[in-house]
């Protein structure tokens, strides 16, 4: 029997522990699905002051923790907890630094104003991530990333841990959710604060017309991205690009794939020897639902599931949603081999 294919979920929020917006419900449903199709999943996320220990049966992993994570030459600690997701078998780790994530607020103060070092907070998360999976010794072939608390994380895997093993076969998604209170409080020190970081070779891309996008520069550094709010704009996100009306369309088809499409089951066929003919058969399969209805679903991705030379197979992932009685899903690409973003 094949082995389990590995999630990796990161989120800068989860029910129920920290509950801010959409992005919490999304994701606990999302991945007890991922869970339940016979995948092996962990999911890190901060272990913000307002996540109540004791309720939450929290406790330290001492074998992960002690390590120093470097932001603007300074280091900190990092303390790893653990928790099970309630009704599950699932653990969710928990990255903490009393400096900070000891506040009992999230992003910010008690005027509403955006915590000034909420930029250093997200370098931290983010590199925090990188050596916790490390230390795991424990390779996703996906990570997933939700929210703009992890949109460093793409480029940081293209620049300064381009060379790290663990990561090497790995397949990053992005879900990307408005983002506009980030964009706007970290436009004038981001630039020189991500260079100051290692990440000067990537910050272009974090920058349009109006100024710093976060959600442009994690897409342009993944391997898909995922719209998962009605409000975004697409122009600034880079192919392939499954958008939030895209999602919905092709519910019924994707639903389908999750059935029939187990791992153990890839047919034969999809591998290097694959016909052109073959390939696009199953692309057509894949996308007809989408293409008619809203052609901006299609963008790119017809490109990745073309390249014949890669031995891949279809992740049919499923996400609920808070405020509608219908659920999203998508798929994305998984691939024995890295594409280039570019």
């Amino acid at each position: 029997m094949a082995d389990k294919k590995r999630i990796l979920i990161v989120t800068q929020e989860m029910k129920p522990y920290t509950v801010l917006s959409e992005i919490s419900e999304l994701v606990n449903k999302y991945a007890q699905f991922v869970q339940g199709q016979g995948m092996e999943v962990r999911i890190l996320m901060p272990r913000f002051g307002t996540i109540n220990e004791r309720r939450h049966r929290l406790h330290e992993v001492v074998r992960l923790s002690g390590m120093n994570i470097n932001v603007d030459e300074d280091d900190y600690p990092l303390i790893i907890k653990v928790a099970s997701l309630p009704g599950t078998r699932m653990q969710v780790y928990f990255l903490d630094n009393e400096e900070y994530f000891k506040r009992k607020s999230v992003f910010e103060d008690a005027e509403g104003a955006y915590f000034e070092d909420n930029l250093d907070r997200t370098l931290f998360f983010c590199k925090g991530v990188i050596e916790t999976v490390k230390k795991f010794g424990w390779a996703p072939d996906i990570v997933h990333l939700h929210g703009w608390m992890t949109s460093l994380l793409p480029a940081l895997f293209k620049s300064t841990y381009k060379n790290e093993p663990i990561f090497r076969d790995s397949q990053v998604v992005y879900t990307a959710y408005n983002a506009d209170a980030a964009n706007a409080a970290f436009n004038d020190t981001f630039r020189e604060k991500i260079t100051a970081n290692g990440l000067g070779d990537t910050v272009d891309a974090f920058f349009t017309d109006n100024g710093l996008d976060l959600n442009a520069g994690a897409s342009k550094f993944s391997e898909g991205t995922v719209v998962g709010t009605s409000d975004l704009v697409l122009d600034n996100l880079t192919n392939p690009v499954l958008d939030y009306e895209g999602t919905m369309y092709a519910f019924g088809l994707l639903i389908l794939f999750t059935m029939i499409m187990s791992w153990i089951m890839i047919p034969e066929a999809l591998n290097e020897t694959a016909s052109d003919a073959e390939v696009a058969e199953l692309e057509t399969k894949a996308l007809g639902l989408t293409q008619d209805k809203n052609p901006k679903a299609n963008i790119g991705w017809g490109t990745l599931l073309g390249n014949r030379h890669t031995f891949f197979s279809l992740l049919i992932m499923f996400i609920g949603t808070t405020d509608v009685m219908f659920f999203k899903v998508f798929f994305v690409l998984l691939t024995k081999r890295r594409i280039s973003s570019n």
